[in-house]
C-alpha cells in the first residue's frame, strides 16, 4: 500500500478547509476543538439559536450541550466503529444530514480513537425543507391522461427511481382494470436520470400490463438517454409521443 505524504506545501488543514461542507472536529471527550472555514461561515446563522454570538463560540463546547438526551447520544457515539449517519433537527428551525467518523491513531496497531470528525451536510431551514418535500410530492404525482380510445399516457418528470416506480405500477394497473384500457404510453421526455434499476421497473410495468392484455410502449427517448437505456426487452419504443400514438392507432385499425 502506498502511504505517500501530502506535498510539503499542502497541509491536512488546507485540505479540510477546501471542502465545501461543514466539518467539525471533536476530541475523545466530545469537546469541539476545530471548525473548518466553511463551518465557521455557515454556522454563524445557527449560533444565535444557542445564544452564541457567532460560530467561534462553538469551539470548546461539549457536544452534550446540543442534545436533549446527552446520555443517549454518548451511547450512540460509544458504539461508532467506522461511521454513523443520521438526519437531525436543529432547534426546530434547521434540518441537516450528519456524518460522524472516528479519527483513529495510525501510530499503533490498535488504531485507537483519538477524536471525531463531524460533517453537517445540506443544512436547510425547516421552511425550505418543507418546500422541497412539497416539490418532491408534486413531482411524484404523475398524472394519467386519457389521450385516445382505451389509451392512457403518463409523462415521467424529474428523478425516477425504484421507490417511485413501485408506487406507480399499482396505480397504472388499477386504472387499466377500472377503465378497460388497452394501451399505455409512457413518456420519458422529462426524466433526468436513468440506470439499471429504472430499466427493471419499466420492464416490470410492461410485463404486469401484458398479463392484463394491455400493451405498453415507451416514448420520448432522447439521444443521451438512449445511450444509457440500452435495450428494453419486447417493449416498443419511439422518439416522441406523436410516433407512439400513430403506432397505437395503427394497431387499433388492424384489429377492426
Amino acid at each position: 500500500m502506498n502511504n505517500r505524504l501530502l506535498p510539503i506545501n499542502i497541509t491536512g488543514t488546507d485540505a479540510l478547509n477546501s471542502i465545501g461542507e461543514n466539518i467539525i472536529i471533536a476530541d475523545i471527550n466530545y469537546n469541539i476543538i476545530w471548525l473548518n472555514a466553511y463551518a465557521r461561515k455557515s454556522l454563524n446563522s445557527i449560533a444565535p439559536w444557542y445564544d452564541l454570538s457567532n460560530s467561534d463560540d462553538f469551539i470548546g463546547m461539549n457536544m452534550d450541550f446540543f442534545h436533549k438526551e446527552p446520555s443517549h447520544q454518548r451511547q450512540v457515539m460509544s458504539e461508532i466503529k467506522n461511521g454513523h449517519k443520521a438526519r437531525i433537527n436543529i432547534k426546530n428551525n434547521f434540518i441537516a444530514d450528519i456524518v460522524i467518523t472516528p479519527i483513529k491513531s495510525i501510530r499503533n496497531q490498535n488504531q485507537e480513537i483519538e477524536g471525531y470528525m463531524v460533517m453537517l451536510m445540506d443544512v436547510t431551514s425547516e421552511a425550505d425543507e418543507a418546500r422541497r418535500l412539497e416539490d418532491k410530492v408534486s413531482e411524484l404525482s404523475t398524472p394519467i391522461l386519457h389521450i385516445w380510445d382505451n389509451t392512457i399516457a403518463l409523462t415521467l418528470v424529474g428523478e425516477f427511481d425504484v421507490v417511485r416506480g413501485e408506487t406507480l405500477i399499482p396505480i397504472v394497473l388499477e386504472e387499466c382494470i377500472s377503465k378497460g384500457i388497452e394501451f399505455v404510453m409512457v413518456s420519458l421526455s422529462g426524466i433526468g436520470n436513468f440506470d439499471d434499476s429504472v430499466r427493471q421497473i419499466l420492464q416490470k410495468l410492461h410485463d404486469c400490463l401484458r398479463l392484463l392484455g394491455v400493451q405498453c410502449i415507451i416514448v420520448g427517448i432522447k439521444p443521451e438517454l438512449a445511450v444509457r437505456i440500452g435495450t428494453l426487452g419486447n417493449i416498443a419504443t419511439f422518439v416522441d409521443a406523436h410516433q407512439g400514438l400513430k403506432h397505437i392507432m395503427k394497431l387499433q385499425e388492424n384489429r377492426s
